[in-house]
């Protein structure tokens, strides 16, 4: 995306810069909706009508007696007042509310931006609004998955919808660098490097929406050992080789556990090959990815020593949003494109 006029430029990257942060922060809500149970608690997908919360005791009454024919509340929270159940609506609707606000914020400004440089130029970032509003759909089809024979929802579409918002914050991310980041550079790594660093880290991320879509964080609460053994003593070491070993809580944790191992041996490989080959110009990257993947383990570990508290939680989901970030700061400085400012 090259953009001649330097204050246009400037006004988008801003733009850029601040939906970067409101989806980051939409992603933190999200898991916090997660971790508080509360993504159920709007039965309905109300595309305009829903962006007013209730405003007198008959609408929440209403909302709550939608709430009381799912299986959540059959099985689960039968128990249930209005005043808990209002806790956990304030979650969902505020989720569903940054989720409005993030495609007004995106599409209203990239509407003017195209008028003053030209379609052409913005297709990449019509794009990334074509993801926001595909989001919007596969944030509904995850819900769906709980209204009718489940107490949770599907994890894999949990999982999908989380990982389309870090792909969405990486693309926006991408687009600021282009904006922002000037000068060229050869000394770089084979580009597969970082590439698959940052793909492995995905993987992490869906997998960890397997961990947390199936409460696989409240079991084997230990460290380094799953109890008293390495592998999980409730399952066969065969069954991690079937489909069904991603439906399996204990093998869930055991993989998120074991790709985090990978992850750091493959970035210690990466900053190994950068200091001796004397790269200077990914110093500040590889180190600032290496600080935040130390805290992304270490808030890993304790999540699951306390039984995924929920604060441990999302501090952990916080720290991925910096460990992809600062990724794809390293793979933007190490492709073709312009670096350092």
């Amino acid at each position: 995306m090259y953009i001649e006029n330097s204050i246009t430029k400037n006004y988008i990257s801003f733009w850029l810069g601040l939906m970067f942060w409101i989806i980051s922060f939409m992603i933190v809500v999200g898991g916090l909706t997660r971790l508080t149970d509360s993504g159920l608690s709007i039965t309905q997908w109300q595309l305009f009508s829903g962006l007013l919360p209730p405003l007198n005791n008959n609408d929440w009454n209403s909302y709550f007696d939608l709430y009381k024919k799912i299986p959540e509340f059959k099985v689960q929270n039968y128990s249930m007042t209005l005043d808990e159940f209002k806790v956990i609506f304030w979650w969902e609707w505020g989720h569903r509310f940054l989720g409005r606000l993030i495609g007004i914020l995106f599409l209203l400004p990239l509407l003017f931006f195209t008028f003053k440089v030209g379609f052409k130029k913005l297709l990449n970032l019509y794009l990334i609004f074509f993801l926001i509003c595909f989001q919007g759909f596969i944030g509904w089809y995850m819900v769906s998955s709980g209204l009718v024979d489940r107490v949770d929802v599907s994890h894999f579409r949990l999982s999908v919808h989380l990982i389309i918002a870090f792909l969405i914050l990486s693309l926006i991310l991408w687009n600021y660098f282009n904006l922002r980041i000037k000068k060229y550079s050869n000394s770089k790594l084979t580009y597969s490097l970082p590439l698959f660093f940052l793909f492995i880290i995905f993987c992490q991320i869906i997998i960890g929406a397997f961990v947390s879509g199936m409460d696989a964080g409240q079991i084997y609460n230990s460290w380094p050992l799953m109890g008293s053994s390495y592998f999980p003593d409730d399952n066969s070491f065969f069954n991690i080789f079937k489909l069904s070993a991603f439906s399996d809580p204990s093998l869930v944790q055991f993989m998120h556990r074991n790709l985090a191992y990978l992850i750091l041996f493959f970035f210690l490989f990466i900053l190994i090959k950068i200091y001796r080959n004397k790269l200077k110009n990914l110093y500040f990257a590889i180190n600032i990815v290496g600080l935040f993947l130390f805290i992304q383990i270490l808030l890993g570990i304790f999540t699951l020593l306390y039984g995924a508290q929920i604060y441990l939680a999302s501090m952990h989901q916080l720290t991925s949003i910096f460990l992809v970030s600062s990724s794809v700061y390293l793979l933007y400085l190490n492709s073709n494109q312009q670096l350092s400012s």
